[in-house]
């Protein structure tokens, strides 16, 4: 599913019309919706439609999870928004949060009027309906995952929703969007999905990254008990660490590795499907050194700078340093090269780039070396430390580090955090982490956070377009 390109709309948000599979796709040419929905070809389209709209939002994911975190910063100081994020004083007129919230709500509907649809089907015509159904449930899952964690309590929708109904469409309790639909839809999705793909279905959702995510789900919600034994399932799948920390970031190679669970997906080529993290940021350089080197045209935009802070916190021994946080690169002829600017930036998203944001690189939204981490922290909760030091440890050789032995639980769980920093930093992962472990005012008080900006606003002109405190109320601390 590299190449997810999705081209027509119908007649509003609800619909859509995209191309035939996941790689070589062909419009369909329709102006009826219940036209559309008759072969397995047509669902297929459906449901590419859905990963349409998450490859939208997360071309800025990084704003939310590493920006907003200590991690990263807008060091260059050039761009207000970006400012803002960084200072904790974003507004709810943010045009991120705006595409936000209409990108998410776009992929629920999407996913609903499928689900809707498909319904009916004769299994005999639409040969793979228990996917489709699937594949739509997890999204829709997915979505309102990544939109409770921003935004809080939400307006929930599982079915489709006209534009009347959405004017009396509340804001749902955390809990019972969690209960009610993220969970619920994981589950049944891990029940229908394959556990891989061949050819060009490579890239689609499968079984592992609906156990993993629902890892993650039972995590946020501390439910231990529930997260260690899904995670637990992944370990037993088959999926296993890169020998080479490295690799993980050389995209000469197919990112579809041993290690990979669920990407959002992106295709280079001159095409508009691709990522724009190469250009994003690499920083720019005396004479354009940097973007010949990687090969990464159309310019640099020396975004999402990781924070000295980051690279002082790794052993200098650990590879993984100079991958996440690096201060420089060695040119061809053996000569270190530094930033005119900026201090630090991060190798991870460095591809060859033949034109502005036109990148292959992947947004790894989760991968194995995560899901064993979490597993880690699941059983050390569960007061089985010495089995969590087991799983802990295998991140730890992979990236050529000593291993832990025995600790106490409360030792091991600092362990644990700090090791997600040295794996996963830069990946999206740090804000929701703080977040979900109740370090955010610990961690990001001190930079500037307020105990209510643990969520982000909801977007004022949804706010105005309601126009009702009781049905569509702001989160406190931004009115």
């Amino acid at each position: 599913m590299k190449k997810i390109i999705c081209i027509a709309s119908l007649a509003s948000i609800l619909t859509m019309s995209c191309q035939n599979d996941f790689i070589n796709l062909n419009p369909i040419s329709t102006v009826s919706v219940d036209a559309v929905y008759k072969t397995d070809k047509d669902f297929q389209d459906a449901v590419v439609g859905v990963y349409s709209m998450l490859k939208n939002q997360y071309q800025d994911f990084w704003i939310f999870g590493d920006l907003r975190s200590d991690d990263s910063w807008h060091a260059l100081g050039n761009d207000a928004f970006l400012i803002s994020v960084d200072k904790f004083n974003m507004n709810g007129d943010a045009a991120l949060m705006i595409n936000t919230w209409r990108n998410y709500y776009s992929a629920i509907n999407r996913a609903n009027l499928v689900l809707s649809r498909i319904e009916t089907a004769d299994p005999a015509v639409v040969t793979n309906k228990t996917r489709h159904v699937a594949e739509a449930k997890f999204l829709r899952a997915f979505a309102y995952f990544d939109l409770v964690r921003i935004f809080g309590d939400v307006p929930l929708n599982t079915v489709p929703t006209s534009i009347a109904e959405g004017y009396t469409k509340k804001r749902e309790s955390v809990d019972k969007i969690y209960d009610e639909v993220i969970i619920k839809d994981l589950l049944e999705a891990e029940a229908g999905l394959p556990e891989k793909y061949t050819g060009v279905d490579v890239g689609r959702v499968t079984k592992g990254a609906a156990r993993a995510i629902l890892g993650r789900v039972y995590m946020t919600r501390k439910d231990f008990v529930k997260a260690e034994a899904k995670l637990q399932e992944v370990t037993t799948m088959g999926y296993s660490l890169l020998p080479v920390y490295k690799d993980l970031f050389d995209y000469t190679k197919d990112e579809h590795h041993s290690e990979y669970i669920f990407d959002i997906e992106y295709q280079d080529g001159n095409l508009g499907a691709g990522s724009g993290f190469s250009n994003k940021f690499l920083p720019k350089s005396a004479n354009s050194l940097a973007e010949t080197f990687y090969g990464i045209k159309g310019g640099a935009g020396e975004q999402n700078t990781p924070t000295l802070a980051l690279f002082d916190s790794f052993d200098p021994k650990d590879p993984r340093r100079d991958v996440t946080v690096a201060k420089g690169y060695t040119d061809n002829n053996g000569v270190f090269q530094g930033f005119l600017q900026i201090a630090t930036f991060t190798k991870k998203y460095l591809a060859v780039t033949n034109t502005l944001h036109d990148s292959k690189v992947n947004w790894k939204v989760i991968r194995y070396a995560d899901v064993l981490l979490m597993y880690a922290e699941a059983l050390n909760e569960n007061g089985k430390s010495e089995l969590a030091l087991t799983y802990l440890n295998q991140v730890r050789t992979r990236a050529a580090m000593p291993v832990y032995a025995s600790m106490p639980q409360d030792q091991l769980r600092a362990k644990i955090y700090e090791e997600r920093i040295y794996e996963l930093s830069m990946e999206g992962v740090r804000w929701f982490d703080l977040a979900r472990t109740d370090r955010l005012v610990t961690v990001m008080g001190p930079l500037g956070m307020q105990p209510y900006q643990a969520l982000f606003p909801i977007p004022l002109v949804e706010i105005q377009i309601i126009n009702n405190p009781s049905v569509l109320p702001q989160n406190p601390g931004y009115n």
